[in-house]
């Protein structure tokens, strides 16, 4: 799961804010309760059932949190990986040697005092709206990023994961690459090589005639005609196939331009928005060229929709896509798939591709690509 915090919404960090005190209160009270309780019994036995209690607390309570997270703070927190053991007191001895369960406790007690702040400035920030505006969101940001350090993954599993996924992106990619150079080649076979090849065949028929005594000039001129045509159209074809493998237009003129022309030959109509002050990297605009332009193909041919958006953002270092269309929904990322391929493609360059595409729609497939990696 990305590591990032995004900035929450407003309503939603004020509703967190004031609606999740009474809740730390009381898992703040129980598990204090129960490890002074069991810490100070432990020598007469009576405490390791309570200290085995608060161990098994700690982690619903930090779960639970976790899940709080992603709900109104929109924190991408992804859930504990937790040693286990054989039997339930070599369970417990592993989990007590676990960090994630150290963190897990160091996050409920420090989240306690700061939620008596956070309910404070909730309350306010619902009276005053400045404060609704800029002020909670940026605290319920800064809460974001403690949660992501506490009860997110450790650095060294973050690391791991991270290098897994890019070795299987880049796996990816490569098939991807051979998959599209097969396609160039069947390409060119298929098509402009055999508009070359009829071209060669007419022009030595043309040569043929004018070698006669009378060569008859109705028929070299259509000869000529069919010559000329099929030049023509294996020009049109290996302009097709270059475009296909990157717009001029894109390299010219940027995404906003490139993504205009995309929209212009849509046969559904599509409204283009493109906020990007500076050019992302080449590898980012080309990704995001082919995301949205394959985007528009399936909604176009599948979704029955009537009405397409195409929102381009940059948000800090990372190039935000979204096409939304109004048809059946129901599209999903199925292995193989044109969606699956949009994906690898994006990992490529540690991107990631999402689909929300309920029945009924409306589908929106969002592509976030980093601009460093």
């Amino acid at each position: 799961m990305h590591e990032d915090q995004p900035w929450p919404g407003t309503w939603r960090t004020i509703a967190y804010q004031v609606l999740t005190l009474p809740v730390r209160i009381v898992e703040f009270a129980v598990l204090l309760v129960l490890l002074v309780a069991g810490i100070a019994t432990t020598i007469v036995w009576v405490g390791i059932p309570l200290l085995m209690l608060a161990t098994a607390l700690t982690q619903r309570f930090a779960d639970a949190e976790r899940r709080w997270l992603r709900r109104w703070l929109r924190t991408p927190v992804a859930d504990a990986i937790r040693k286990r053991g054989d039997g339930r007191v070599r369970n417990w001895l592993a989990q007590l040697t676990d960090a994630t369960t150290w963190r897990d406790l160091t996050y409920l007690m420090v989240a306690t005092p700061i939620a008596i702040v956070e309910f404070v400035l909730g309350v306010v920030s619902a009276i005053v709206v400045p404060l609704a505006l800029t002020v909670a969101p940026g605290i319920g940001w800064l809460h974001g990023k403690l949660a992501l350090t506490l009860l997110g993954p450790p650095r060294a599993q973050r690391l791991e994961a991270k290098a897994t996924r890019l070795q299987a992106s880049r796996a990816r990619g490569v098939d991807a690459a051979e998959a599209e150079r097969r396609r160039i080649e069947r390409d060119l076979h298929d098509g402009a090589q055999q508009r070359l090849v009829s071209v060669a065949m007419t022009v030595g028929r043309a040569k043929a005639k004018v070698g006669d005594t009378q060569p008859d000039p109705a028929e070299l001129h259509a000869l000529l005609d069919e010559a000329h045509t099929d030049a023509k159209l294996a020009v049109s074809e290996l302009r097709d196939l270059a475009r296909g493998i990157y717009p001029a237009v894109l390299g010219d003129r940027g995404l906003d331009a490139a993504l205009s022309a995309l929209a212009a030959k849509s046969p559904v109509p599509v409204s283009v928005s493109v906020d990007i002050d500076e050019r992302p990297p080449a590898a980012v605009e080309t990704t995001t060229y082919f995301v949205v332009g394959e985007t528009l193909t399936n909604a176009a041919k599948y979704a029955d929709a009537s009405d397409i958006r195409v929102d381009v953002r940059r948000d800090g270092d990372t190039v935000i896509a979204e096409v939304t269309d109004d048809g059946r929904g129901g599209a999903e990322i199925r292995p193989g798939g044109g969606l699956a391929g949009l994906a690898d493609r994006a990992a490529t360059i540690d991107g990631v591709v999402s689909v929300v595409s309920p029945a009924g729609g409306p589908t929106v497939v969002r592509a976030e690509l980093p601009c460093s990696w």
